[in-house]
């Protein structure tokens, strides 16, 4: 078995796509059918999407937590602080590899951890 879907939702659809972007993932803008548009991208064979929440009184879900392998992680630490993301946790030496943890504007906490290749 395999992953292959993750979806999150957001009341400020467009803040958290440019967040995301930063991070070096690209989006496409669609719907399907009579659905709501929301973003889409492909990661390693793994679709994430961003949708926006449709009921005003829907709360945003912060406990879903994601990781993501990025190229050189302390020099994309001051980019990702441009575009508004929350530094928690500066990168260091951990089991799981270099990593650093960031929260997005919705409050998702997002650990980052740099790739070896």
């Amino acid at each position: 078995m395999t992953i292959n879907l993750i979806v999150i939702k957001t009341h400020l659809l467009h803040q958290i796509k440019d967040q995301y972007e930063a991070l070096g993932i690209s989006f496409s803008y669609h719907n399907h059918g009579k659905g709501p548009y929301h973003y889409a991208s492909e990661l390693n064979g793994v679709i994430f999407e961003i949708y926006p929440i449709t009921k005003p009184e829907e709360k945003t879900d912060i406990s879903t937590r994601l990781g993501f392998e990025v190229s050189h992680l302390n020099e994309i630490l001051p980019q990702l602080e441009n575009a508004n993301w929350k530094i928690l946790s500066l990168p260091k030496a951990t089991t799981y590899g270099y990593t650093a943890t960031i929260q997005d504007v919705d409050g998702r906490k997002v650990a980052l951890t740099e790739s070896h290749s």
